[in-house]
């Protein structure tokens, strides 16, 4: 089918940041906003960290099962979004940009001045419960943040923070503050948790 670039006028030209636990949702979210762009006939563009290679590295993938093709760019380089973006495409996503080097910050700006509708998703904190990366900033900029929740997997109440376990014995156990920042996983690795269940053995006190 060939490919189709239909100009519209009413394309929201916005920096859009959806941001949520593991296992929130966020990701779906995104994807389905671009689904819907597509089904007004106007192409999309994904990108996402090439640290991310769960599932099928080619696409972003939900935990639900939801998929869009997708291309990868280097964590630490994600200006060279800036040189794959095709012109006549309006509107763009970028996943799990958390990953991503302090930079996207100021590529979701040109991508908007460029005209484009560009949609954030991320994790707001890591596992230790602190700001993620450049996502602070991505939702100060942003003329729209949507917060998703979770369930936490302790008490099922609403979850918005992510805590990174361990498996000693059959035992989920917390990982202690200073394990490495960085461990793209999934549902053996990370449970979503509310803000009483959510531990950090070794977080320094405040």
């Amino acid at each position: 089918m060939p490919e189709r670039y239909t100009e519209r006028k009413n394309v929201d030209v916005r920096l859009e940041v959806i941001v949520g636990s593991m296992f929130s949702g966020k990701t779906d979210e995104l994807i389905r906003r671009l689904e819907r762009e597509e089904i007004a006939k106007l192409n999309v563009q994904l990108f996402k960290p090439s640290i991310d290679f769960r599932y099928d590295p080619q696409k972003v993938n939900s935990h639900s099962g939801r998929s869009h093709e997708a291309i990868l760019v280097e964590k630490d380089n994600p200006k060279s979004i800036l040189k794959l973006v095709n012109p006549a495409i309006k509107v763009i996503g970028i996943d799990e940009a958390q990953f991503f080097s302090s930079e996207i910050v100021g590529v979701c700006e040109e991508l908007v001045a460029m005209g484009k509708r560009v949609i954030v998703a991320g994790l707001p904190t890591d596992f230790r419960g602190e700001p993620f990366g450049a996502m602070p900033l991505l939702m100060a900029m942003a003329e729209k943040v949507d917060k998703v929740t979770a369930v936490c997997m302790v008490c099922g109440e609403e979850a918005y923070f992510t805590q990174r376990i361990k498996i000693i014995n059959g035992e989920r156990i917390p990982v202690d503050y200073n394990d490495p920042l960085i461990l793209v996983g999934a549902g053996q690795d990370y449970e979503a948790r509310c803000r009483k269940h959510h531990e950090v053995p070794g977080r320094p006190k405040k």
